[in-house]
């Protein structure tokens, strides 16, 4: 099958949706952008009590349903306290270094809908009074603070402004893409991996091309903060590929231009089956690929099993560098991943009766010879 993914229309939905603040607990806007493009594509959903997204797209047949699944939340903070000196102290919201955050500018979300801007430092930020004792600062978040782009330097004059403990703060994501094809940007672990199922569910519909299986498309809004698919599976889906990044390192093995498949990550081994059936896809239809393990890593699939899901779990990733800071992926590799979905999504299933994998008589040809071996 002939599958062509539009660049432009990644590029396009990659740029929209890094535009749209999303720390975990504050997701209702880029949940509204996927739900107007989901509608665009003519693609139903319904959304679940806590707002996160699960789409279908129909398939030819009957069976175990499939799942694709990424996460529309990111890294950000929260407003800790409001010190006497008129500036915010900061505790981050998911797992995340605070050497990235500094120098970044941020908007703080009050409870009025008013949203304030100022920059994130550390606590002694100038050189000039300081001398070299602002090399020798802890890297740790409480020794940050924001300033706050208003006038007034006390703790009234913030609680007048409406500002609170517990006000969200959002990092900007500081989005380009270079003419080489390289997105920098915060943020691209997951909107990248959003925008490629999106490419790959655009890529269906405008070549009329149906799943062989019925196929969720999810979304969920709190993977940062470890709760992932925990809570947005049906109870129908028997297969589960989370879309997410690889990270580009030394010792590991994580391909920079296609796509890297995940073997292993710090909750265990990914299942051996839907693992190899994605291999089989790459290597059939001249995807590029590679294979790695994460050891410091988790994604929605982990939340999904721990929460006793009794599916197939699978991890396709595109090349991320820097993860959690200032990353920085190639459009090649989310163009092969949304290629991979597309073909994922539209091929037989692993097992045709997936109640009785061992010894059914109409097992798919590659997992069959791998139970033989």
């Amino acid at each position: 099958m002939m599958v062509k993914i539009d660049k432009t229309y990644l590029v396009d939905i990659l740029r929209r949706l890094l535009s749209v603040p999303s720390p975990s607990g504050m997701t209702d806007e880029v949940v509204r952008l996927v739900c107007d493009e989901l509608d665009t594509l003519y693609i139903p959903y319904k959304l679940t009590r806590r707002g996160a997204i699960r789409a279908k797209i129909a398939g030819k047949r009957g069976g175990p349903a499939r799942a694709v699944v990424a996460h529309l939340d990111t890294l950000g903070a929260m407003v800790k306290s409001l010190k006497k000196n008129g500036r915010l102290s900061i505790v981050p919201i998911g797992t995340w270094s605070s050497r990235f955050a500094e120098g970044a500018r941020v908007a703080i979300h009050a409870d009025s809908s008013q949203i304030y801007e100022g920059t994130v430092l550390p606590l002694k930020a100038s050189g000039h009074c300081y001398n070299e004792e602002v090399d020798h600062q802890p890297t740790t978040w409480s020794n940050l603070e924001i300033r706050l782009d208003e006038i007034g330097s006390t703790l009234p004059e913030l609680w007048d402004y409406g500002i609170r403990v517990g006000d969200f703060v959002s990092f900007t994501s500081e989005m380009d893409l270079s003419s080489s094809g390289f997105f920098n940007s915060r943020f691209l672990d997951d909107k990248a991996g959003v925008a490629s199922i999106l490419a790959a569910a655009h890529a269906l519909k405008t070549q009329g091309t149906s799943p062989n299986l019925d196929c969720s498309l999810l979304f969920t809004i709190s993977e940062e903060v470890g709760v992932g698919a925990s809570h947005v599976l049906r109870g129908d889906v028997a297969e589960m590929v989370s879309i997410d990044n690889g990270t580009i390192a030394p010792e590991q093995n994580t391909c920079e231009f296609g796509v890297t498949l995940a073997m292993k990550d710090s909750s265990g081994p990914f299942d051996t089956h839907l693992t190899k059936h994605l291999i089989k896809l790459c290597i059939n239809n001249e995807i590029e690929f590679s294979r790695d393990i994460f050891l410091h890593y988790r994604s929605d699939a982990a939340a999904a099993l721990e929460a006793g899901n009794d599916i197939r779990t699978a991890l396709i990733c595109f090349g991320l560098d820097a993860s959690h800071g200032y990353e920085r992926t190639h459009i090649s590799s989310l163009l092969s991943v949304a290629k991979l979905i597309v073909h994922y999504i539209s091929s037989p299933p692993l097992f045709e009766k997936e109640e009785n994998v061992i010894g059914s008589e109409k097992e798919y040809p590659l997992i069959k010879a791998s139970l033989e071996k």
